[in-house]
């Protein structure tokens, strides 16, 4: 008969080995690439020769060059469509929240965008913003407005590239905000209703308070992907855009490391968007630290 020891001994290998191929993956597809990448933008390297070690150069040469500085805000004016995201599927989850006819084939609907593959999708929305016979501007002629080359504009390319991010991820969010609204317990209304709350008081006070972990969640996890966006940007415009005023500072990445081979001034880049991303996670988390409830 095994002993206490013997058996817990047993319990403890077996969970090492349960959690050992999560913790190999860490280490070898996520830690190991992190710390060469930091060790790569050290260095003078071109991805197949040997590295050549200088120190802070290649950071010193990224903040002063302009296309990264141009990259950086292309990357962050992208993501005003964030808090619109977040705004137009709060409205769709509260109005497939209620019981009415067809809410089913609706989520549906607005949810096939987000299991589509992200470079059909950019197709498709390339020719959609065609300036000779995209579907967009054929829209606005119909109104009588003479549209423009969105893609090949300046100062269109970025509002064109929100709209069609904003549009592949509302379907998720949204979702998520509808599983959000159908865990909030409906005594929390019914005692509002009772109290003479109206509508309006109820969603600031129980349903916005309620959905606040999820938004964060989302905030989070889009910040992260927004910082990291490329596809949108390498298939519809290949260039960067006129006067480089599409790219992202991935795209830029991309460009240097695979375009120019200059992959030690690439990984420079990349660990400046880790530390970026890092950092404004860490205040998110704070932040949420301050405004967190507990609700009885």
């Amino acid at each position: 008969m095994e002993t206490k020891s013997n058996l817990y001994r047993k319990e403890r290998i077996y969970g090492y080995l349960f959690i050992l191929p999560p913790v190999l993956g860490l280490l070898i597809f996520t830690l190991y690439p992190v710390i060469y990448s930091f060790y790569g933008s050290l260095t003078d390297w071109d991805g197949l020769g040997q590295m050549s070690f200088v120190g802070l150069s290649n950071f010193k040469d990224l903040f002063s060059d302009d296309l990264f500085y141009k990259a950086a805000f292309n990357t962050i004016y992208m993501m005003i469509g964030i808090p619109i995201g977040l705004f137009l599927a709060l409205l769709l989850a509260l109005g497939l929240n209620r019981r009415i006819p067809g809410t089913t084939a609706f989520r549906v609907i607005y949810y096939v965008p987000v299991i589509s593959s992200l470079a059909a999708i950019s197709i498709l929305w390339n020719w959609a913003y065609n300036g000779d016979y995209g579907l967009v501007n054929q829209f606005l002629d119909l109104l009588g407005i003479k549209g423009p080359n969105w893609l090949a504009n300046k100062y269109t390319v970025k509002p064109a590239i929100i709209i069609m991010t904003v549009w592949k991820g509302l379907g998720y969010t949204m979702l998520l905000y509808l599983a959000a609204l159908q865990s909030i317990p409906r005594t929390y209304y019914e005692a509002a209703e009772l109290d003479g709350a109206t509508g309006f008081k109820s969603f600031r006070h129980i349903t916005w308070p309620m959905v606040k972990p999820v938004t964060f969640f989302i905030v989070v996890t889009s910040i992260i992907g927004g910082s990291q966006i490329f596809t949108e940007i390498n298939i519809m415009t290949p260039t960067g855009g006129t006067e480089y005023s599409s790219a992202s500072v991935v795209f830029y990445i991309w460009q240097k490391a695979f375009g120019n081979l200059q992959m030690g001034y690439a990984s420079a880049m990349a660990v400046v968007l880790g530390l970026f991303i890092f950092v404004i996670t860490l205040i998110q988390f704070k932040m949420n630290e301050k405004s967190s409830y507990e609700a009885d």
